[in-house]
């Protein structure tokens, strides 16, 4: 088979990037180890979109994902169970107040929809969070959730009414070159086709790119996550505690739309790897602090708990560009954790350098995440 572009990954970065390449025409296939879309790290994804960072790139990034996750409902008909219930950051340190405040600013001057609030608006926002210490926080309203496996299956369904072809079940042992530049790929079962490969493919970058003799800054890293019982709604916003404590720097949490309260933390040190057996001293470690944070979660039920993997670049941004040495070869991937709501914007981004109509925000976007850059400076709200 002969396609214009093959998209090595059917998850959260891979299957909208496909849809996209398929509205506008192109002909293009998606080749995954899996049996179907988001088998991967997508559905170990808790569900949070934010354009709330304090990188440009990231912001125009995540605003273009909001804007499609927040409509696709009403434009397209699929329930994605998109929920608009913010971020908030909850202040207790006078460094975090000093941080956040900082960074506004630059938020505000890229679109975003963000305010520094006294304790009582958080109170409101987080009805029942401790008072002690509380300086107030930031919250930007315009953010919220989604069901990842339900968006990335809409995101399929559409794809293939663009045409797309996908191949399950199917792993790519390597990008085939000839005098430098792309003309296919060689997996298990067969070999395809194409002057451009997208390599879409998360964690597993590093060795695909081995392939061809490239080498990525992406290293795996394991984080854990938790769901609970559904319970009366209480809260909508997605809570981020950015204080660190032994073990850990930061943990967030939100309540679905089913009344669930969903979970993560962010180890550390880092746990580094593959492995993805959860593991006893997860729970222990963040519901202490989530409790102490939310007495009323305290009484709530764990119903099930996992872990996934986090492709990592060293400044906490993906990994967005063609490859310099290896020509048709195009990297989308080192999401740290965001590729669910980095990918739709990434996936236009990367339509219109397909066909080479990149707009101005492009170029603002394609800098800040330029595989060649120099990873001095590490994202504040990674």
């Amino acid at each position: 088979m002969t396609a214009d572009v093959i998209i090595a990954g059917a998850g959260s970065v891979g299957v909208p990037t496909a849809m996209a390449l398929g509205e506008i025409g192109v002909k293009t296939l998606v080749i995954d180890m899996n049996s179907s879309p988001g088998q991967g790290e997508n559905k170990h994804a808790i569900g949070g979109v934010r354009a709330t960072h304090s990188d440009p790139g990231k912001i125009l990034t995540c605003r273009r994902s909001l804007e499609i996750f927040s409509t696709w409902q009403d434009q397209q008909g699929d329930n994605i169970e998109w929920l608009k219930g913010g971020y908030a950051f909850p202040v207790y340190r006078k460094s975090d107040e000093k941080m956040l405040k900082v960074l506004l600013p630059i938020q505000k001057n890229h679109g975003l929809n963000i305010d520094f609030v006294r304790p009582e608006k958080m109170k409101e926002i987080i009805p029942g969070i401790n008072t002690k210490g509380l300086r107030g926080g930031t919250f930007a309203p315009d953010d919220g959730s989604i069901s990842p496996l339900l968006s990335v299956n809409a995101f399929y369904r559409k794809a293939l009414n663009y045409g797309v072809q996908f191949r399950f079940k199917e792993k790519i042992n390597k990008i085939l070159c000839k005098n430098g530049k792309v003309c296919g790929v060689e997996t298990d079962q067969s070999r395809y086709k194409a002057p451009v490969v997208i390599d879409a493919a998360g964690p597993f970058s590093p060795h695909l790119g081995k392939s061809v003799q490239v080498d990525l800054p992406v290293i795996p890293e394991s984080h854990e996550g938790a769901i609970t019982e559904p319970v009366q709604p209480f809260f909508q916003c997605m809570v981020v505690d950015i204080r660190p404590a032994p073990g850990s720097k930061n943990y967030y949490f939100y309540q679905n739309k089913h009344g669930q309260v969903v979970f993560c933390i962010t180890p550390d040190p880092p746990i580094l790897g593959t492995d993805k057996r959860e593991t006893s001293r997860f729970l222990p470690q963040v519901c202490a602090r989530m409790v102490n944070l939310l007495p009323r979660l305290k009484n709530l039920r764990v119903r099930r708990t996992w872990r996934g993997l986090y492709p990592m670049t060293p400044d906490g941004s993906p990994l967005v560009g063609w490859n310099r040495d290896v020509q048709g070869l195009l990297h989308a991937t080192g999401m740290c954790g965001q590729g669910l709501m980095l990918a739709p914007g990434i996936a236009e981004v990367i339509a219109r350098m397909i066909t080479g109509k990149t707009i101005a925000s492009d170029e603002i976007i394609l800098s800040e995440f330029s595989p060649y850059r120099k990873f001095k400076k590490e994202e504040a709200l990674k």
